[in-house]
């Protein structure tokens, strides 16, 4: 952070020979809270350096630095202890107190003896620095990065910031650079795209649009099927050369993909999967289609239950692989050291994409704009993005499943029993049951009281038993879409054309506009 803002002041006081009119020529973005010392360092280097009053200083950071909060998930909302920020950095820690003096002095003034909402405002409370409260104070403006999110963000963990200064709060969705994740990603989807509609998408991905003409022409409908089981034969080809997998590109490809989080559900998707090969063991000729589930995801380090997970999809797999009655309707595939160079492949031979995250935790996500653009077909919860997503490509052309936001927080507060749902549902009982037996030869039973008794505290604590016959339905719902073909590449070419609007072109433009207030300079041709 230092070295970054000595580099930033250097240059600029090179280019101009004094400070004067820094904070208008210059943009400084903490994306998260892992930067935010950037407020105090920045602080003192005009103070302490170029001997800039506490006034002009702080002035000069305000309306210099601005802030985006990319998760309400209090692992990104760090907390200092206060001893250790003390005795690690002096001299930072004497601005910050004072900026939190200066600041709890003037919440004094604006909610006179209200010491709870102050002391929840406060950058230094309980032995604590709070670094998200330093951010929302040390910036001009604040944002989130999903319409649903920065909403969430307003009535929740910066509520009383927002009720303070509702000016800073704004949205700013997410987006995917298209040039690699369509242009470069997928060359056959593109060279059709060429034909039918130009290249100017190429550069701007809102001429995606013009594909939409296409939608009921049933030679263009034949074609994107035709790409998408290319790009799938190509994805099984990378699959076995990378991992020694065999995979049918002519099954349905079920992809989830994103960081291992209890929160992004992984265990919801298995837990389908499960359901769907009882279904095949109680009636071997019930159908079902050939589905290839495909997981790509790396869990953190310390992380105990994301790589219990990913453990349990591994054996999960191998079960399945060696069942007679499974093995040629239902595959598990668990890429391992998942990275942008597999996905460049996977993407575009994903048919389905798994956007299961419970309501309220997804700040955005960008897998599901990368897939969409794609031409996937998203099975998702009202959450994140998706709302988006929804809004740009229709009902008809996305599956939406499960509790919304307010639906959580409202059961939540009356209280949320999982067992009520495994007790009311035989459908999941038959699923929580089966943890209680060896999956591909080992001991998953801890899955069952993670999921029904709370045995790591909460049961449940993502709610997968109170979306998951919700999940089975609509999943059940696209298999049967799937069976009709030029429905489906209808949906597939709908996705694609709708989602320009995801482009990070239209993201980056509107930070500048509206945050940075910046100006494009002149392409150079």
């Amino acid at each position: 952070v230092s070295a970054s803002l000595q580099s930033i002041i250097r240059d600029y006081f090179t280019e101009t020979g004094s400070l004067a009119g820094f904070e208008d020529r210059v943009a400084i973005h903490i994306n998260d809270t892992h930067p935010a010392l950037c407020i105090p360092e920045l602080m003192r280097i005009l103070m302490d350096i170029y001997s800039y009053s506490w006034e002009s200083a702080w002035g000069i950071v305000v309306k210099t630095v601005s802030y985006t909060n990319h998760t309400v998930l209090p692992e990104a909302l760090e907390c200092w202890r206060e001893d250790l920020f003390r005795m690690k950095l002096p001299r930072i820690y004497a601005i910050v107190c004072e900026i939190n003096r200066r600041f709890t002095a003037d919440l004094w003034n604006l909610y006179p003896g209200d010491w709870d909402r102050i002391s929840r405002m406060a950058i230094v409370a309980y032995n604590q620095v709070r670094m998200a409260n330093l951010s929302v104070v040390g910036s001009h403006t604040v944002n989130g990065v999903s319409k649903l999110h920065s909403e969430i963000l307003k009535k929740t963990i910066f509520h009383d910031f927002y009720k303070m200064t509702p000016w800073k709060f704004t949205n700013v969705t997410n987006g995917v650079v298209h040039r690699r994740w369509l242009n470069l990603s997928n060359p056959a989807l593109c060279d059709l795209l060429d034909e039918l509609i130009g290249t100017d998408y190429r550069e701007d991905a809102l001429h995606l649009s013009k594909l939409e003409k296409f939608r009921e022409d049933p030679a263009v409908l034949s074609r994107i099927g035709e790409v998408k089981r290319s790009n799938k034969e190509r994805f099984a080809h990378y699959a076995y050369e990378r991992s020694g997998v065999r995979i049918d590109p002519d099954s349905i490809f079920d992809v989830q993909i994103k960081r291992m989080h209890e929160y992004k559900r992984q265990l919801l998707n298995v837990m389908k999967i499960m359901e769907l090969a009882d279904e095949l063991h109680n009636n071997p000729h019930v159908d079902i289609p050939p589905q290839t589930f495909i997981f790509g995801c790396k869990a953190a380090p310390g992380y105990a239950m994301a790589k219990k997970f990913i453990k349990l999809i591994w054996f999960l797999a191998r079960e399945l692989e060696r069942d007679p009655v499974t093995k040629d309707k239902l595959k598990v595939v668990f890429m391992e050291e998942y990275n942008v160079s597999l996905a460049e492949i996977l993407i575009p031979s994903a048919d389905i994409s798994e956007q299961i995250s419970l309501a309220g935790k997804e700040a955005s996500g960008t897998g599901c704009m990368k897939l969409m653009m794609n031409g996937a077909v998203t099975m998702g919860t009202l959450d994140g993005a998706n709302v988006e997503i929804l809004d740009a490509v229709g009902k008809d052309n996305i599956y939406i499943f499960g509790l919304n936001a307010h639906e959580v927080e409202e059961l939540w507060r009356n209280g949320y029993v999982a067992r009520e749902y495994y007790h009311d549902s035989e459908r999941i009982r038959r699923v929580i049951d089966r943890f209680s037996s060896p999956i591909g030869g080992q001991d998953f039973s801890h899955i069952a009281s993670y999921l029904v008794n709370g045995g790591y505290g909460v049961a449940d604590p993502f709610m997968c038993l109170a979306d998951f016959d919700s999940y089975m339905n609509t999943y059940h719902e696209a298999m049967r879409d799937y069976a009709d073909r030029d429905a489906w590449c209808r949906m597939s070419l709908m996705n694609t054309a709708t989602s320009g609007t995801f482009s990070s072109d239209n993201s980056i433009r509107k930070y500048a506009d509206e945050i940075w207030h910046m100006t494009p300079i002149n392409k150079i041709k």
